[in-house]
């Protein structure tokens, strides 16, 4: 597929007739302030914060109108927590996914789905992956990844007031345990809600609330769907964002459990900073404006890709 022709396909949808649900920074901005909130602790695994941040996230989904699986929203699950070294006994919590979705309205291409995940915990009061020297300090995880929570809410309202333009469905997941060794999304593909082969792409967010000036996005996988690459590069500099797109380096979050499974994926993110796994990822840090660019951006990859017949089909990656 060359450029002239995908041009020509992400023009073929007019986007100009959403003006029912939009993502707002307001929105945004509301979410991140909930999940980085002193009560919620750094919404470390198990416990009253983990519990407080799965009602939000089902009270949300069944706002937007969400539909969840046969078993409701959650999909519980045990996590055994990372300990420091030393400590031989690793504790076991109980935790869950957040889950449900939108069905599409092509009669065949309904039973083909597009995964948006991003997990919605964090490290608490710090523990073995902090990078910071401060003890038992609440880190709040602001762009780790209460940004890419954020942004999985409002994609999702605005994914749903445009339904009846999908032909493909959509699956939304909050993943619980990511910061204990992707546990959510591992569980998910082990104990999958549809068939796996019937998953055709799963695009992750995770860190998307720190674009810097030159609107760089990043994304990985982008080569494991037909055509991906140049895809993304043309939708992105449509939008006049900077995409750094590779068709591989799969890296370390929830989308490489998908890809260990054979299913297509992209891992975006607006890049590393020195406030990584510290106390200092806080909210004032956020560029709201950026992450809403950043969800407009897969919006807009989403419904181009489940709202036609683009073909989709899994590309391994070396």
């Amino acid at each position: 597929m060359n450029k002239v022709f995908l041009f020509l396909l992400l023009g073929s949808i007019n986007f100009n007739v959403f003006s029912q649900s939009e993502i707002t920074e307001n929105e945004l901005k509301e979410h991140l302030l909930f999940l980085t909130s002193e009560k919620n602790a750094g919404r470390y695994s198990g416990g009253k914060a983990n519990k407080r941040v799965v009602k939000y996230l089902k009270k949300e989904f069944k706002k937007i109108s969400i539909m969840p699986f046969d078993l409701g929203y959650k999909q519980p699950f045990k996590a055994r927590l990372r300990v420091s070294k030393g400590i031989a006994k690793k504790p076991v919590v109980k935790t869950c996914n957040v889950v449900g979705f939108i069905e599409g309205n092509d009669t065949v291409l309904k039973n083909e789905y597009i995964v948006l995940g991003a997990h919605y915990d964090h490290l608490g009061l710090g523990g073995p992956s902090s990078k910071s020297d401060k003890k038992n300090t609440i880190h709040y995880g602001a762009d780790d990844n209460a940004s890419g929570t954020a942004a999985l809410l409002e994609i999702a309202e605005k994914i749903e007031s445009q339904k009846h333009l999908l032909k493909r469905s959509i699956i939304f997941i909050a993943f619980g345990a990511e910061e204990q060794g992707l546990l959510g999304s591992k569980y998910f593909v082990e104990n999958p809600l549809v068939p796996l082969s019937q998953i055709k792409l799963m695009i992750n967010m995770d860190m998307v609330g720190r674009m810097n000036k030159d609107k760089h996005v990043y994304m990985g996988g982008a080569g494991t769907f037909p055509d991906g690459v140049n895809f993304m590069q043309a939708l992105g500099e449509s939008l006049n964002l900077t995409p750094i797109v590779h068709a591989g380096s799969v890296g370390g979050s929830d989308h490489v459990s998908f890809y260990k499974k054979d299913i297509s994926v992209l891992g975006m993110h607006t890049g590393g900073h020195p406030q990584y796994h510290t106390p200092e990822d806080t909210v004032d840090l956020i560029n709201i404006n950026g992450q809403k660019q950043v969800c407009e951006y897969i919006f807009k990859t989403i419904m181009k890709l489940a709202s036609t017949d683009y073909k989709m089909t899994f590309i391994k990656q070396d």
